[in-house]
């Protein structure tokens, strides 16, 4: 069997440390089934080839893909520049991909730019999700109920549909929570493998970044002991029974 390539974008370290043990959790992966590629510490093998994986797993990051050049670190820029560059290969081949979060933004914006912070941004919460009609029949979203709670927070979004992408999962603050290119490109703005532990401790790593007030923090703490989220994580398990 193929082993899966997970590939983060976290600088901070306990951040990336949890969420690829939250995505091996919720995928059922075993570490020797993946190849983890931490962007902000690592380059892309001059010698990588997509068809030595199964498939390609992206996690999330404090970066926004429509900030202007100037107002990125050089960090966040490499590690733009890096997952970016195999997004034509990737679209090209209909591989099969699953970018959490930054990564339909990164796939939006691969597409014609479709990005940005005029609306949609969502505050850090648990959004009320729901199944479009074409989402309802998608196995990716098999076993997944037509209403959910999924953990969000992000400063920019898709803000419309690009060309070749059905639209899967929506909500009320955030129209595109998922949608798919092609057959086997997935991209959710929501994150799949995030449960309420992993949240809190995002909540205190990213409290001076800018999605919201510092004196928040213990609030949303408690919000994400009382969330009900658990059916994302089915998103993780499809993913990996599909093409594994």
């Amino acid at each position: 069997m193929k082993p899966f390539l997970i590939l983060q974008l976290r600088p901070e370290q306990d951040a990336s440390d949890d969420e690829f043990h939250a995505i091996l959790d919720k995928a059922e992966l075993n570490v020797d089934r993946t190849h983890r590629i931490q962007l902000d510490q690592e380059e892309l093998p001059r010698d990588l080839d997509l068809s030595d994986y199964a498939g390609v797993i992206v996690g999330g990051g404090p970066g926004c893909v429509s900030d202007a050049p100037e107002a990125k670190s050089p960090i966040e820029a490499r590690i733009e520049s890096a997952i970016l560059s195999l997004m034509p290969e990737i679209t090209k081949r209909d591989f099969p991909f699953l970018g959490c979060c930054y990564g339909i933004g990164v796939l939006g914006h691969h597409l014609g730019r479709h990005v940005n912070k005029d609306n949609y941004g969502e505050e850090v919460s648990a959004a009320d999700c729901r199944l479009t009609e074409t989402g309802k029949s998608d196995p990716l979203l098999e076993g997944v109920p037509d209403q959910f709670e999924a953990f969000v927070g992000h400063k920019e979004a898709l803000q419309t549909l690009p060309e070749g992408c059905v639209h899967l999962v929506m909500s009320e603050t955030c129209p595109y929570q998922m949608i798919r290119y092609g057959q086997n490109v997935y991209a959710t703005q929501f994150h799949p493998e995030a449960d309420a532990k992993s949240f809190e401790l995002r909540v205190e790593i990213y409290k001076h970044n800018g999605y919201f007030d510092p004196s928040e923090a213990d609030e949303l703490v408690e919000m994400c002991r009382a969330a009900n989220v658990v059916s994302p994580a089915r998103i993780l398990k499809n993913f990996v029974d599909v093409y594994g």
